[in-house]
């Protein structure tokens, strides 16, 4: 949970300081009244290359996990990122280094914390720990926001330094962490180190070593992970073959990426200030960047519940319709009501000011929406979805997709948005009524099922509209194989009856 804390407090963190005076005065250009200014180019350069080192990180992530283990590889991304902070505190006045520890690669921990714990979290709590995951991303995000807040009026380097260098404390924290961590059971199986599994699968269940559930749950994941790893080890092109359907499970992890980083909810994290300004609202930009986060993080926590309560197909349809309800009553009221941006408060009419807080409350309404439905869902899904042997490889594509669109969203909307404004927000809303589309035709639902059993409802062909009342039997086969071979383990073991 560290790790997320940690990821989306570094989203967070950059964001206040490209307006902090002493920043700009070290990173921006001088203009020609001589005053320092911060370019869109060089922000959009600074915020989207954050996305590009994620990019990276989220596709080695797969390379490292399955050769370091699931534990390795999140100590190994840790130290990365603590390098890249130091980089950046450090800093004086170079952009390129700034920018250079900025491509941390921490998405590389970002894209193994949903393998990690979709392998390791019994099959009935797994979709709420990875929506826990998502809540500490949203806190770490919020704290962000609120220690901009209270830095950013310091006249010196400190208030860009304190908020970006406290991540090098949150680092140190994280990699003492790891070495109480233990590693995945499945990955342990899956490299034949199944003492060492035995071991794992003992603490997290809080029983001896030598008890039968032990024992019964070891062969239960043996049977399931032979029968799911059939043919060897996988290669990037199996994540799109179609055998056991494994193209369908690799798009949709894709898709679900991509549709969650155009439902429009970063347009406002990075961009909403300028729309918020127009509308009339006396807040700076870093109180509204602390209502937003905080709006963020009370929706998350209804996410606790429904995504075991409702499932993932519900969660995404609702989350898609009320989102794009919200979508295009914000674009339509701010394209005919708001006044143009940087137009003095003074000179607001009545129409401008009540257009404004449509805008304000129906932005609100999205950005909550988004974090009950669109925020957890799609990293729920991602790390459920795949077969041990193509786990890591799949979770990485999928993370990658994210960080790609995240990327062309960042470096290109201030750029659609300074041509058509508020009319921006109708491409999300277009966007949503598509992922309503999607997740209905292709999306299957997988709550209450183990990795395994997820694995056996792709390979059945099952349509995700039936999806919900379908029912395994891989994992009844398996408890029953795992009795058997431990019936006969234990008649072995008995003595021979004495003959008199």
């Amino acid at each position: 949970m560290r790790i997320g804390f940690l990821f989306g407090y570094d989203i967070g963190v950059i964001s206040g300081c490209l307006i902090m005076p002493d920043f700009i005065r070290r990173f921006g250009e001088v203009g020609a009244n001589g005053q320092p200014f911060l370019s869109s180019s060089r922000q959009s350069i600074i915020t989207s290359l954050l996305s590009a080192g994620t990019f990276v990180g989220a596709l080695g992530q797969a390379f490292t996990s399955d050769r370091f283990g699931r534990r390795g590889s999140i100590l190994i991304w840790s130290a990365i990122f603590t390098v890249g902070v130091a980089i950046q505190t450090g800093t004086e006045f170079s952009i390129v280094q700034l920018t250079i520890g900025s491509m941390d690669l921490f998405q590389g921990l970002v894209a193994i914390v949903p393998l990690y714990n979709g392998e390791t979290a019994p099959k009935a709590l797994r979709g709420t720990i990875l929506v826990l995951y998502q809540l500490q991303i949203i806190i770490g995000l919020f704290l962000s926001y609120v220690l901009d807040l209270a830095t950013h009026k310091i006249g010196n380097s400190a208030s860009w330094r304190i908020p970006v260098g406290f991540q090098l404390l949150l680092g140190l924290v994280l990699l003492s962490g790891i070495f109480f961590l233990p590693e995945s059971p499945r990955h342990l199986l899956g490299t034949d180190r199944r003492d060492e599994a035995r071991s794992v699968i003992a603490k997290l269940n809080g029983v001896p070593e030598q008890d039968t559930l032990v024992d019964e749950l070891v062969e239960e994941l043996e049977f399931a992970i032979q029968a799911e790893n059939e043919g060897g080890k996988a290669t990037w092109a199996e994540c799109f073959s179609t055998r056991n359907n494994l193209w369908k499970r690799t798009i949709n992890g894709m898709m679900l990426q991509f549709i969650q980083q155009l439902n429009g909810q970063n347009f406002y994290y990075y961009y909403g200030d300028t729309f918020f300004e127009s509308a009339g609202t006396e807040l700076s930009p870093y109180v509204i960047q602390v209502i937003l986060g905080g709006v963020s993080v009370v929706g998350t926590v209804p996410a606790l519940h429904l995504i075991e309560s409702w499932g993932r197909r519900k969660s995404l349809l609702t989350g898609a319709l009320m989102e794009a309800g919200c979508s295009i009553i914000a674009g339509l009221v701010g394209h005919y009501t708001l006044a143009p941006a940087h137009t003095p408060k003074a000179l607001l009419t009545k129409r401008n000011r009540a257009g404004g807080d449509t805008l304000i409350a129906f932005a609100v309404l999205h950005v909550f929406s988004f974090s009950i439905f669109w925020g957890p869902t799609p990293w729920v899904y991602l790390g459920e979805s795949f077969p041990l042997r193509v786990r890591p490889k799949g979770i990485a594509l999928g993370s990658a997709t994210n960080w790609f669109w995240n990327f062309l969203l960042s470096f290109f909307a201030p750029r659609i948005a300074a041509r058509i404004g508020p009319l921006i927000l109708l491409i999300f809303f277009g966007m949503l009524l598509f992922g309503y589309v999607y997740v209905y035709l292709f999306i299957p639902e997988t709550r209450g099922l183990t990795l395994e059993e997820v694995d056996e409802m792709y390979r059945a062909g099952i349509k995700p509209w039936h999806s919900t009342d379908w029912k395994p039997h891989l994992g009844e086969e398996a408890h029953q194989q795992a009795v058997k071979h431990l019936e006969a383990r234990y008649e072995e073991k008995a003595p021979s009856p004495i003959s008199p």
